[in-house]
């Protein structure tokens, strides 16, 4: 691989000169180009969604507890960092050379940040279970749906995937008086795509169970692989960065979150992750090490907190700020040490590592966390129900919604009723326009499923919610 491609910010929309004028060289305003970038997502409509998205813990009262918003900004936050390390402590171990017309110190940071906060923009409400959920209404509706379409043709739906629909928000969705969305630079484009490979795709399913972009994108990762020197199933190299840091954030704030919201105490944590060092038989495992240590440092604390006579709350509530400190700190670093150690690997075209994380010395207490953050959080009793809850509305929406796509473009079936009508109004223009557009040469069939899944996942909590009780007091007079 070659990094001055990686870096490539030039935008598919070609507004301020050539491609080579673009590479590492600053705009009128002294930013470049991949600078801007983040400034694009972070003021677009969908980032501020996130607010009202859920990460762990849907419409939670306690807004101290994370959304995706606040997800979002710890990813990139977290990002951007390693992006200032690898940048300047370590600049010549992992670009060596090849920078002399690249300026790494401002693009990788800025890219790391950028795809940071990108990374969830096309979640549906309710978290992963609304992307269940959204799958679930293929399944149940496929006859109906699609008929005898290949099935090739309708995997992007049977097994929906936000990560895809993010990288369509970016590139489709957000227009103004064209079709390059954000139009963000070929670098971001490149590295946002998580999973490298389509819905249908063979050849990568073993690594990597879901997909990056629909069939409706393909033409436009072609162009982003061709642009950047990539290919199918080949990563970025800063993905596994960006992934890093999205997986140590939520493993350790999602336990943080679990604490403060009473499912668990500072207590449950340390004796969870001590049973978990009595698993392992090789005591002197550089993972185990991690762990140890990690307790070490969050019990010193937890004694000096009690020396302070705090009340048991705020014992627990500081003790879970310096769990985080520690663990994200011990996690950050453990990834550094691996991505500088194996760039080799990770810039080689036959790369095949599924993630940066479970092969760094962190990967054990990565893991533990997660199985701590399953077992006491997202298997709770509430947490279950409120998805449950959820997962019934987002059902219940799709099928009023559908009323109003289906037919529209051929002016038959019920969309062109009263119900169908308002219905179909209810959907984003922006999502409508692209619908309707002339120039969309996917089969109808295939653009009215994609309407539907645009309007659902561009959806907060909240307001699917809303327009689901709304369209249902005049659902019941529609004839079934």
């Amino acid at each position: 691989m070659d990094w001055k491609k990686l870096l490539n910010g030039a935008r598919r929309k070609d507004i301020h000169g050539t491609e080579d004028q673009k590479i590492g060289t600053a705009t009128a305003n002294g930013r470049i180009e991949i600078e801007r970038d983040y400034d694009r997502i972070l003021f677009a409509t969908p980032t501020r969604r996130l607010a009202d998205k859920t990460q762990v813990f849907p419409l939670d009262i306690n807004d101290s507890v994370r959304t995706r918003l606040t997800h979002s900004h710890e990813v990139a936050n977290l990002a951007r960092g390693i992006g200032v390390r690898l940048s300047f402590e370590l600049k010549e171990e992992i670009f060596g050379g090849n920078v002399n017309d690249i300026v790494v110190e401002r693009e990788v940071p800025a890219l790391l940040a950028a795809i940071g906060l990108v990374h969830d923009l096309g979640n549906p409400p309710f978290g992963h279970q609304g992307e269940v959920a959204i799958q679930n209404w293929f399944k149940e509706n496929k006859k109906m749906v699609f008929g005898d379409s290949p099935e090739d043709y309708i995997q992007d739906f049977l097994r929906f995937d936000g990560n895809s629909q993010t990288f369509r928000l970016v590139t489709k969705l957000q227009i103004l008086n064209d079709d390059f969305g954000l139009n963000l630079t070929y670098a971001t484009l490149a590295s946002m795509l998580k999973y490298p490979h389509s819905s249908i795709s063979k050849s990568d399913a073993k690594i990597w169970k879901k997909h990056g972009f629909f069939l409706s994108e393909k033409s436009i990762v072609d162009d982003v692989w061709d642009k950047v020197g990539l290919k199918e199933g080949v990563r970025h190299p800063m993905t596994y960065i960006m992934e890093a840091c999205d997986d140590i954030a939520y493993s350790v704030l999602d336990a943080e979150d679990i604490v403060k919201k009473g499912l668990a105490s500072f207590y449950d944590l340390v004796n969870f992750l001590e049973s978990k060092v009595t698993e392992v038989k090789d005591n002197d495992n550089d993972k185990v090490k991690i762990i140890s240590e990690l307790i070490n440092n969050i019990k010193t604390k937890n004694e000096e907190f009690k020396k302070a006579k705090l009340s048991p709350a705020e014992l627990n509530d500081m003790s879970m700020q310096m769990f985080r400190v520690y663990a994200i700190a011990s996690l950050v670093n453990s990834v550094v040490n691996t991505f500088k150690s194996r760039i080799n690997e990770f810039i080689s075209l036959d790369c095949k590592h599924k993630d940066l994380v479970s092969i760094s010395d962190g990967g054990l207490l990565c893991k533990s966390l997660k199985e701590f953050d399953y077992s006491w959080g997202y298997k709770h009793k509430s947490v279950l129900k409120l998805e449950l809850e959820g997962h019934n509305y987002i059902n219940s929406l799709m099928d009023m919604l559908w009323v109003g796509i289906h037919g529209r473009l051929k002016n038959e079936h019920k969309s062109n009723t009263p119900f169908g009508k308002y219905a179909y109004q209810k959907i984003s223009e922006n999502y409508r326009r692209v619908f309707e557009n002339p120039e969309n040469k996917m089969q109808i069939i295939y653009r009215e499923a994609q309407l539907l899944t645009d309007a659902i996942s561009g959806m907060t909590d909240s307001y699917l919610i809303t327009l689901h009780d709304e369209l249902r007091a005049l659902y019941h007079n529609v004839d079934s």
